[in-house]
């Protein structure tokens, strides 16, 4: 690779012409290895590392254009602190010095009435671990501010794939090139997990079959064999009924679910309640299409052959998602399928990394209290809740990294009044001017990956990686743990966690499960896992065996077998709100990420609803018109695609956009709500009722045709 170096915080940004390695910190489970070409201390290019077997030297068009992200004329160079009225974004500079002051005087004060009062809220900005919650956990820890319950994305899927494998674990992802069948499941693979693609692709031209599960007709969904476009909300009733045909044809693997599962009889019963024509109903799909998927999945056990699952979060983000998880994760124990290596499912492989997150995090700071836990999904109510005794102290101060909650959360009416309280002290760490930061009273400038040190795990394959930095800091930026050393040094701890070094928590994050030098040499490790993690069983259940059966959950009050639980607003449930929203993120974002990065905006144009043909003519909608899409939580317009990637019934809002760029100043996230699925507490982004209108002023003044 030539004149690749790794920098330690003593070297400084001199060297003409070299290479550094580092790692995405994107919140995509491909977790690729990067490598930034630095010049005179620019850096010019960011490519794949070519060595790193998978990235291979290819990027997604988001992250290949990392450079414009890094030095985007509008990247946040020094803190700033509001002089206008929250929501206005308008800001004075001011020093580190004297806004790290007042920070911690505000914050102090605070913490003297309840330091529970005081919110972290953060993501998955950046993945990694280290400018993710290392320090940032040591100072809420030790400040016994209120806990954060991060349940935005994952947390169903996540729950559910514990409760019946026992973690985030499943099969390699390499081993997808191999399989004869692959279900890719609630996933646009060829725009979140281009790694993947790839290998299925590679597993399609060895004859393999692809089938694609998703209510949208992305572009995956384009290049597979099929497309079975169910009903959001409906995956639990077409597993069950995959169930009924591997049963009722004897597709099974009896030897594997006498020896390693858990619950076989009771889930037998369950199943058999579910024949293709019942989950055809539910689901919107012909029978024949369900009882040919089954055959398909259930022969290739006959035969011999390995069946894959690639199963993603898409099809969690409803009421069910967590018991919809759970079924799909029962199908390859049924059959078998984890015996071959190329066989089995995949959702995430983070359960797979030896993390020590307790090193990082140093959970005995809080010296045995027990702070409240915020949901970050209900962050809208949450903010506009007075004090109460089940509640606790009403929320008076927020510090947010690494996320953008006025943009991503659901109920984002309710998200912006919260935010838009004077009394709230809000402090907001990021690159750019987002919808979040125009609230902020403290705006700080914070760095980007290619300007500090980190250490990532991945969800889609079993590499730990190491970003070292490769240029300084743009402007006055700071990386997110100097910001809370500094806090913490302010505030008078003088605990020695606090003076650990950027690197040193590097070190601390995998100890000795793997080796530091080779992360600093190669710029990744591989996490020992086996090639057939459970063909033998094995699985890390409290059992040791596929829990088609959960006591964990029958001891909580809760169904211990997998069933089809529909959508706090089932389609077809409501006159008013006839259709059904999903709202998939747009191909060339990621979240509410890159939508200020000009020639990515440029590709996607502006925020639009998909919608079918069958729909839109009843309603006077043609392309390019302005509709009005609207339900109880609010209202929220933008351009029509009447498009065949919709399916009748079902709208897409494509997201998700900043609201400022937004036809009034919001986004689709105006209409989603804060019910949580049904394990895990997660959101529920895709189990939304709405209607849509033509806008007809609107679209006259816009030039399109009018409805």
């Amino acid at each position: 690779m030539g004149d690749t170096i790794g920098i330690s915080p003593s070297v400084s940004f001199v060297k003409a012409s070299h290479q550094v390695r580092g790692a995405c910190p994107h919140d995509c489970p491909d977790t690729c290895a990067l490598v930034t070409t630095v010049e005179d201390g620019v850096a010019v290019k960011v490519q794949g590392n070519p060595e790193h077997r998978h990235t291979d030297a290819a990027l997604c068009t988001k992250v290949s254009r990392y450079t414009e992200r890094t030095y985007h004329p509008e990247r946040l160079q020094q803190p700033l602190r509001r002089v206008g009225p929250k929501g206005a974004g308008q800001f004075e500079p001011v020093s580190w010095e004297d806004a790290l002051n007042d920070i911690a005087a505000r914050l102090s004060g605070i913490a003297q009435r309840d330091p529970q009062a005081i919110v972290p809220y953060s993501y998955a900005g950046t993945m990694g671990l280290v400018q993710g919650e290392s320090m940032a956990a040591r100072f809420f820890n030790r400040l016994g501010a209120s806990l954060l319950d991060r349940t935005i994305c994952a947390a169903a899927g996540g729950e559910g794939l514990t409760q019946t494998l026992g973690g985030k674990v499943g099969m390699k992802v390499e081993f997808f090139a191999e399989a004869r069948l692959i279900l890719i499941w609630g996933s646009n693979s060829i725009a979140s997990n281009l790694h993947f693609w790839r290998l299925a692709q590679q597993a399609k031209r060895n004859g393999a079959r692809l089938v694609c599960i998703d209510p949208r007709r992305t572009e995956t969904a384009d290049k597979c064999h099929e497309h079975i476009a169910l009903r959001p909300g409906t995956d639990a009733a077409l597993a069950l009924a995959l169930m009924h045909q591997l049963i009722t044809h004897d597709w099974l693997d009896h030897d594997y679910i006498d020896r390693h599962t858990v619950g076989w009889e009771a889930l037998r019963e369950r199943a058999l309640q579910w024949p293709p024509s019942r989950a055809a109903e539910v689901c919107g799909v012909p029978v024949a299409q369900i009882e040919a998927l089954a055959r398909d999945y259930g022969t290739c056990f006959l035969n011999g052959e390995p069946a894959a699952i690639r199963l993603n979060y898409g099809m969690q983000r409803v009421r069910g998602g967590g018991n919809a998880t759970r079924a799909i994760a029962c199908l390859p124990a049924l059959t078998g399928a984890w015996r071959h290596r190329a066989g089995g499912l995949l959702l995430s492989s983070s359960g797979m990394f030896p993390v020590d997150k307790a090193a990082l995090q140093r959970p005995d700071l809080l010296a045995g209290r027990c702070p409240r836990t915020i949901n970050m999904s209900t962050i809208g109510d949450d903010l506009l809740r007075e004090a109460s005794a089940a509640f606790g102290p009403r929320i008076e101060a927020l510090v947010v990294y690494n996320s953008n909650p006025v943009a991503v959360a659901p109920e984002s009416g309710k998200v912006v009044r919260g935010f838009a309280r004077e009394d709230l002290f809000t402090v907001v760490l990021e690159h750019f001017r987002t919808d979040t930061a125009d609230y902020a009273d403290y705006l700080l400038p914070a760095t980007t990956q290619l300007e500090h040190w980190d250490v990532h795990m991945a969800y889609g394959h079993t590499d730990a990686l190491l970003n070292q930095p490769a240029i300084a800091p743009v402007g006055q930026a700071r990386p997110n743990t100097q910001f809370f050393r500094e806090m913490a040094q302010r505030m008078g701890w003088t605990d020695a966690c606090f003076r650990d070094s950027d690197e040193d928590l590097c070190r601390q994050a995998y100890g000795d499960q793997v080796d530091f030098n080779e992360l600093l040499n190669r710029g990744y490790a591989t996490i020992a896992w086996p090639d057939a993690p459970f063909a033998q069983g094995g699985f890390p259940t409290p059992s040791g065996r596929c829990e088609f059966f959960s006591e964990r959950l029958a001891r909580q009050g809760q169904d211990g077998l997998p069933d089809h639980v529909p959508n706090h607003e089932p389609a077809g449930s409501s006159e008013r709100y006839p259709l059904a929203m999903i709202s998939p993120p747009a191909r060339n974002f990621l979240n509410s990420s890159f939508v200020n990065v000009k020639s990515l905006r440029d590709i996607e144009g502006e925020p639009v609803l998909e919608i079918h043909e069958s729909d839109a003519g009843p309603r006077g909608i043609t392309s390019g018109a302005v509709v009005r899409v609207f339900n109880d939580r609010g209202d929220y317009r933008c351009k029509a695609v009447v498009s065949k990637r919709a399916r009748p019934g079902v709208v897409n809002g494509m997201g998700i956009w900043w609201r400022k760029l937004g036809l009034d100043g919001t986004n689709v996230n105006q209409l989603t709500s804060q019910n949580l699925t049904d394990l895990g507490r997660g959101p529920v982004f895709y189990d939304c009722l709405v209607q849509v209108e033509a806008d007809a002023t609107a679209t006259a003044a816009a030039g399109a045709p009018a409805a």
